[in-house]
């Protein structure tokens, strides 16, 4: 099946034709810091129940929950990521109403928090054959391989489309919520389309990606949200009913799309820290190996610019951020930075660097150390070795924060010779916690100046250094 390249890596570099601007960001609460989010409509009349289409393209965040819904209708249907049949990253469809009245899910597992996919549910209970009733298709091409095969009867009325509570990012009024991105969510009501409506494989590289939707027609109850209003974040720009919004504010609106993927935190990899909003916040635990996150996109060239602000730091002096190399193992994940090809800062003024072996050096007064709420930018320059560190926009300078540009740099070591280096965060000891907020160029925190790298990508508090790029698809293209 043709798939989107890891970190959309392949389709920055086709030729696109139609640009995605905007995605928004669900946070399921279960950080315990942040409100469920999701939003919801009910529909003044009854629209096609029998024969409809769900388009979606969808990068999925952190899952500590069972039931991850993208669309719900009523308390009894829902197309969600789920635990049927043993996990819950399995595309899941049902009907349940004291019993099951109909459900599908996947044979494979979609969990990849670093790349977009892009989701269509077709359903026509007209069709005379069970299996053509709900038809799922994954990056243009149509999933076979299914687990559970309870397909609804022929000519039966679905809960979609009727004139019932309507949910987006929220399983009815049950308490499961989706956690991660959506873009380009769209309802095609009165028609089973295929993926070819809403997309397409780009000529030269065989990469599946959007295409412009806005001449469909949508029918009774269709929908287009394209995320683009951040006043208004549930605009149907089909100029249907607009969704409310629960729980969503202007800084959900995010630049991260299918067209353009921006790095994360990778809720992968082995740190144990509880991940949230689009795995933008990380907080690191007592047995977390350290790690509140490691960056889902590596680069092993180029110069690149990332921001960080510490929010919560349970013990003074703990918090740690720096650039982390991997080599064939994932063995350096369970150590700190400075403990095993790392190279960073640990607040209370010690800088740490040390070569692929472990061996290395701590140096006292590199720095001038943080606070919480305090920004930290990152300047990785690999064509050169060098990385530099920044506090609310001033560089350091031999132990202070006071140059106006990168000064002082450590030396990356790379004894292999083709290493990819990550960005990282965390704490420095197993016995406290630290939280990070990521800022790739796609922030979950509030920005208040707003710069953008030179190819104008980015949204960061402080100015971008000359030469330097956001770490995104686009960019990576280019520059990677």
């Amino acid at each position: 099946m043709p798939l989107i390249l890891p970190g959309n890596v392949g389709s920055a570099t086709a030729s696109t034709g139609f640009n995605v601007d905007n995605s928004l960001r669900f946070n399921n609460g279960f950080d315990g810091n942040a409100d469920d989010a999701y939003m919801h409509r009910t529909p003044s009349s009854a629209g096609n129940r029998r024969t409809f289409t769900l388009s979606a393209w969808i990068k999925r965040g952190a899952y500590f929950n069972d039931e991850h819904p993208i669309l719900a209708a009523d308390t009894t249907s829902a197309i969600r990521f789920s635990s049927e049949g043993g996990s819950n990253s399995k595309i899941n469809i049902y009907y349940y109403s004291g019993g099951w009245v109909y459900r599908v899910h996947t044979n494979a597992e979609y969990r990849d928090p670093s790349a977009w996919m892009h989701l269509v549910v077709a359903f026509d209970t007209t069709q005379a054959t069970a299996s053509n009733r709900i038809k799922i298709y994954v990056n243009g091409t149509q999933v076979t391989s299914m687990g559970n095969s309870d397909y609804p009867s022929e000519n039966y009325d679905t809960a979609f489309n009727n004139n019932v509570l309507h949910t987006i990012g929220r399983n009815g009024t049950a308490g499961d919520y989706y956690e991660g991105y959506l873009s380009e969510v769209v309802m095609i009501d009165g028609q089973a389309l295929t993926p070819t409506s809403f997309g397409e494989f780009d000529e030269d590289s065989g990469i599946w990606k959007p295409k412009d939707v806005s001449d469909l027609t949508f029918g009774t109850n269709g929908f287009y949200l394209d995320f683009e209003d951040s006043s208004n974040l549930g605009n149907d720009a089909s100029g249907g009913t607009d969704f409310t919004e629960v729980n969503l504010a202007a800084t959900d609106q995010s630049t991260d799309t299918c067209t353009n993927n921006f790095a994360t935190w990778n809720s992968l990899q082995p740190t144990n820290a509880a991940m949230s909003e689009g795995n933008l916040v990380g907080a690191s635990s007592a047995s977390s190996g350290h790690y509140s996150g490691i960056s889902s996109i590596g680069v092993s060239s180029g110069k690149w610019y990332f921001e960080c602000k510490q929010t919560q730091e349970s013990t003074a002096n703990e918090g740690m951020i720096g650039v982390i190399i991997f080599y064939n193992t994932i063995t350096a994940l369970l150590n700190p930075v400075g403990r095993g090809g790392g190279w960073g800062m640990q607040d209370g003024n010690r800088g740490f660097s040390t070569d692929s072996g472990g061996s290395g050096s701590t140096t006292d007064n590199f720095h001038a150390g943080w606070t919480d709420d305090d920004i930290i930018g990152i300047a990785l320059d690999i064509d050169n070795s060098r990385v530099y560190y920044s506090k609310n926009g001033q560089w350091n300078n031999s132990g202070s924060w006071n140059a106006a540009n990168p000064t002082t740099s450590q030396t990356l070591q790379n004894a292999l010779g083709d290493g990819t280096y990550f960005f990282m965060a965390g704490d420095a000891s197993g016995s406290n916690n630290c939280t990070w907020s990521a800022n790739f160029g796609s922030p979950a925190h509030a920005i208040s100046s707003g710069n953008t790298d030179g190819n104008g990508y980015g949204n960061f508090e402080y100015a971008v250094p000359s030469g330097y790029f956001s770490l995104n698809t686009k960019n990576l293209a280019k520059y990677g």
